[in-house]
């Protein structure tokens, strides 16, 4: 039965590694070893940061509106409160994006709130 040389597959397959390598430091980025291994620890890093990166902007979201009530006399907590008993129905993100963009009616919406929470 003939051999089989296998120098083309691995070549494709180190090759495919290398280029998921590229741009890190020292052995990790040429040696398939350390690249391997740094790939995959990548990988994992990735795949974990995808889902936190969602945590990370809702907090981000939070804290803007936090600092925004603050003029109008509320905290977070008692102005979300507020946009519930009103009825109000706006995501963290574009309460915070009004916040920064639109003040005046971010203001608007603050002031429903507020009345809300007085009723």
């Amino acid at each position: 039965m003939s051999r089989v040389k296998r120098g083309v597959t691995s070549h494709a397959k180190h090759k495919k590694v290398y280029k998921a390598a590229k741009g890190f430091y020292g052995r990790r980025k040429n040696t398939i070893r350390a690249a391997k291994a740094a790939v995959e620890k990548a990988g994992q890093y990735a795949f974990r940061d995808r889902k936190r990166k969602k945590r990370t902007f809702r907090a981000l979201w939070i804290q803007r509106i936090n600092a925004a009530v603050r003029p109008f006399g509320m905290t977070y907590s008692r102005f979300i409160d507020g946009l519930s008993k009103s009825g109000i129905m706006v995501d963290r993100k574009v309460l915070s994006d009004l916040a920064i963009r639109e003040p005046a009616a971010f203001q608007a919406i603050a002031e429903t709130a507020k009345a809300a929470l007085a009723a």
